[in-house]
């Protein structure tokens, strides 16, 4: 994992009620770590037929533009409201949301993110594209947070033993402490195919040696963090699944979940 070269979280803004939530949530966060907070939001022009014929460009762009400005101009709003003396700058960018918010984790200490947002369908069910996409290629921790304002149940941590899962476990463990949250810690792997792992007997044709080495790697990747936050309950979970799908199911009672990007177990795109 890069070392982020400021003390800055980064949260993307798309007007919605759940990014509304986000940003909430980053100003505290920032607020709590002495960091500063940049509120991101992407002009993306794709569904408005740039690329390809399209008659009244420049009148769509400052169409889209002022739409965007007044997006951050709200964000900012809320995240003076959820901590009036942080610093918080704003930026509105040109292209996708994910890409831009991949880009600035490799400079940023956390990336935060609505669960879903404006351009997510209902099916999407509770981690819409952006969400999916920069949780899997992050480069620093990441907080997806849900809309509903809940402020109960636990603290979900994606672990996989990689350099971005470790630091995406120490920000879980200091945010259960904050929030007097029990953390539930989850290691989803599988080295075998789709097809494989949809047979229900996959757990029992996997030698025991496997399966006491998946535990052995979480049980790894939280050394030390119980003994720093003793006031914090942690219930392990290790499952042979689809990892995107365990992260779906959690996030339906989680409080917040924090992942670090793909690596070898971790939740894949």
């Amino acid at each position: 994992m890069s070392t982020p070269e400021r003390n800055v979280v980064a949260v993307g803004a798309d007007g919605s009620d759940v990014a509304k939530s986000a940003v909430v949530y980053a100003a505290q966060l920032a607020a709590s770590r002495g960091a500063s907070l940049e509120i991101i939001h992407a002009l993306d022009f794709a569904p408005y037929g740039f690329g390809g014929p399209y008659t009244d460009a420049g009148g769509v762009y400052e169409w889209v533009e002022e739409g965007g400005r007044a997006i951050l101009a709200d964000a900012l709003d809320v995240a003076n409201a959820a901590a009036p003396d942080l610093e918080v700058h704003t930026e509105l960018a040109i292209g996708s949301s994910s890409q831009w918010l991949v880009e600035l984790s490799e400079k940023v200490r956390y990336i935060v993110i609505g669960a879903s947002g404006a351009g997510a369908a209902a099916t999407a069910l509770l981690l819409g594209n952006t969400a999916v996409s920069v949780t899997t290629h992050a480069k620093c921790p990441v907080f997806v947070v849900r809309g509903d304002d809940r402020d109960s149940g636990p603290i979900v941590v994606g672990v996989d033993g990689s350099a971005t899962s470790k630091a995406a476990i120490a920000a879980a463990f200091e945010e259960a402490s904050f929030r007097n949250a029990p953390l539930i810690a989850v290691h989803v792997w599988s080295d075998l195919g789709p097809g494989v792992l949809e047979d229900p007997r996959a757990a029992d044709l996997l030698p025991k040696s496997i399966e006491e080495e998946e535990h052995a790697v979480l049980a790894e990747s939280l050394a030390g963090y119980q003994e720093q936050y003793p006031d914090v309950v942690v219930e392990r979970k290790v499952y042979i699944d689809n990892p995107r799908a365990r992260l779906l199911e959690w996030s339906k009672s989680a409080q917040l979940v924090a992942v670090g990007s793909r690596g070898r177990g971790g939740f894949r795109g």
